[in-house]
């Protein structure tokens, strides 16, 4: 059974960092494609992120582009996700999400990712 677990998380002021951690767990996460999305209160669930197999296809919603970085470490079964210069519209619970993949490709969509973490709280205070 796959597993995600999301940490990292926490209560930062406008222009700080945070970065988020996705472990996983009951198949190798080189088996899969990761996206990070995330859910503002009242709000849909948004791409923010997602990385292939191997780490070299890499995509961003235009409203991280340029501050938040995506990658991966297959060896120690992680997916990060570096957020800097946070801003409070980045306030939201945090999801990673798992998508078997026998190619090298992302999909932005999150109804394409079987396999999600619980999620991790971002508040950004101005």
């Amino acid at each position: 059974q796959v597993q995600l677990v999301e940490s990292g998380g926490g209560l930062v002021q406008a222009g700080d960092s945070l970065r988020l951690s996705c472990a996983i767990s009951g198949r190798p996460l080189s088996s899969f494609a990761m996206g990070w999305f995330r859910q503002a209160p009242g709000k849909e669930r948004l791409f923010v992120a997602a990385i292939s197999r191997s780490g070299i296809i890499t995509n961003y919603a235009d409203s991280v582009k340029g501050r938040f970085t995506v990658s991966r470490d297959n060896t120690k079964e992680l997916v990060y996700l570096q957020m800097n210069s946070l801003k409070p519209d980045d306030t939201a619970v945090y999801y990673c999400a798992a998508d078997l993949r026998t190619t090298d490709l992302i999909s932005y969509f999150w109804s394409t990712y079987p396999y999600w973490g619980q999620g991790t709280q971002v508040s950004v205070s101005s």
